[in-house]
């Protein structure tokens, strides 16, 4: 079993992307949270934990890892510390581990985000921390998602690298899309967005190799 770092873990998207993890027979998900309580809650579900802080040394998170799912997010309070910085921190140490592949989840608009009013400085730390795992040497995976929402998962998507609309997606269809990102089979060294839609996730994945 390959061991699945997840930042963001105690997220409402991190916390069904190591559900889905602990769910299958080939990963093995290691939660990184901020907090104690989240560590005894994930242990109490059988999930190895580690923990570590997004703006602080993040050396010791990569240690046994084989691949990364970076969830994590600031909520808008503290962008670019979080968003962009940490994740370049992540980055750094999981190149230096030889970590196999690093899944990002990133956002719709972060390839434009002067087009934002609301978002811009938000959208622009994701860009930044996208080129920054472009340029990193790690086989990369970066998701951009339309707006989020808490609907059930269908297991189906739309997928393009580039979409040109706007819409939503579950959390739920995102969880999913990161884990399955994660698969030797799947692309990598490619960002693409996605959206509600009727492709079976593994098959939308599977056509932007086409």
């Amino acid at each position: 079993m390959e061991n699945i770092l997840v930042a963001g873990a105690s997220g409402t998207t991190g916390k069904q992307v190591v559900k889905l993890l602990k769910s299958t027979q080939y990963f093995n998900p290691v939660a990184m949270v901020r907090k104690e309580e989240q560590q005894k809650q994930f242990k109490k579900e059988g999930v190895e934990t580690v923990l570590a802080d997004l703006t602080e040394d993040l050396t010791h998170t990569v240690k046994g890892i084989d691949k990364v799912i970076f969830a994590a997010g600031s909520g808008g309070k503290n962008v670019v510390e979080v968003d962009q910085e940490g994740a370049k921190r992540l980055i750094a140490v999981a190149k230096m581990a030889n970590v196999n592949r690093f899944v990002l989840l990133s956002s719709m608009g972060a390839d434009k985000p002067e087009e934002s009013d609301v978002l811009k400085d938000y959208l622009r730390a994701k860009q930044n921390a996208d080129e920054h795992l472009k340029q990193s040497g790690l086989k990369y995976v970066i998701v951009r998602p339309g707006a989020l929402n808490n609907k059930e998962a269908k297991g189906t998507i739309e997928l393009k690298e580039k979409l040109n609309k706007r819409g939503e997606i579950s959390r739920a269809d995102v969880a999913q899309t990161l884990v399955k990102a994660l698969n030797d089979d799947a692309p990598y060294n490619s960002t693409f967005e996605i959206l509600e839609g009727d492709t079976i996730i593994s098959e939308a994945l599977n056509e932007l190799k086409n």
